[in-house]
C-alpha cells in the first residue's frame, strides 16, 4: 500500500503545472470533449508508466542493493531539484487531428511523457518498491488526479493554483524520499 500511496502523491503533486497538464488544458480548450480526452490520458499514462515501471524493475534486478539505494536516493533528490524548474509545453508537441480526439490525446500524452518528470519518477519508484503494479497504479492515479480537473475545469481553475507552492511541496516530498532512501 505504501508504494501505491507514495506513487500517487508524488506524481499528483509533481504533475501540477507540468507540460502534460498544460497539454490537457490545451486539448480541453481545443476539442471541448472531456470524455475522450480523459480516456486518452488514461491509456497513454498506463502504457507509458507500465514501460517506465518495467525499466525501474529491471534496473533494480541488475544492480546490487547498495548501488541501487544510492542511485534511487540520488534520483529522488535530483527529482526534488527538477520539481523547482517551471515546465512549459513545447509548440512542437502538437499532433495531427486525423487521429480524432482520443487518438490525438493518446499520442500527444505518450510523447509528452517521454523523459518527463513523472516518467522518471515512475522508473525510480518502481526501482524503489517491489510492487510494480502498485507503483504503476499509483502513478497513473496521480496523473489522473492532476489532469482530469484540468480537463474538466479548464484554464481558470489551473491558473488559480499556487503552482510554485505545489512544486515546492512536491520537491520536499522527493527530497525526503531521497534522504530516507540513502539513510536506510
Amino acid at each position: 500500500m505504501e508504494a501505491f500511496l507514495v506513487s500517487t502523491g508524488a506524481v499528483a503533486l509533481g504533475e501540477i503545472g507540468d507540460k502534460t497538464q498544460l497539454l490537457a488544458l490545451l486539448l480541453a480548450a481545443k476539442f471541448q470533449r472531456p470524455v475522450p480526452i480523459i480516456l486518452g490520458i488514461l491509456v497513454a499514462t498506463l502504457v507509458n508508466h507500465a514501460l517506465a515501471g518495467a525499466v525501474g524493475t529491471a534496473i533494480a534486478g541488475w544492480l546490487g542493493p547498495g548501488t541501487l539505494r544510492w542511485l534511487i536516493g540520488l534520483s529522488f533528490i535530483a527529482m526534488a531539484a527538477w520539481m523547482l524548474i517551471p515546465d512549459k509545453i513545447d509548440d512542437d508537441e502538437a499532433t495531427p487531428q486525423r487521429f480524432g480526439v482520443f487518438g490525438t490525446t493518446v499520442i500527444a500524452f505518450f510523447i509528452a511523457e517521454m523523459g518527463d518528470k513523472t516518467q522518471i519518477a515512475t522508473v525510480a519508484l518502481a526501482a524503489r518498491y517491489a510492487d510494480l503494479g502498485a507503483v504503476v497504479a499509483g502513478t497513473t492515479l496521480g496523473m489522473m488526479l492532476a489532469n482530469v480537473p484540468a480537463v474538466l475545469l479548464g484554464h481558470k481553475a489551473a491558473s488559480r493554483l499556487p503552482v510554485k507552492l505545489v512544486h515546492g511541496i512536491a520537491a520536499v516530498i522527493f527530497a525526503v524520499l531521497g534522504v530516507l532512501t540513502l539513510a536506510m
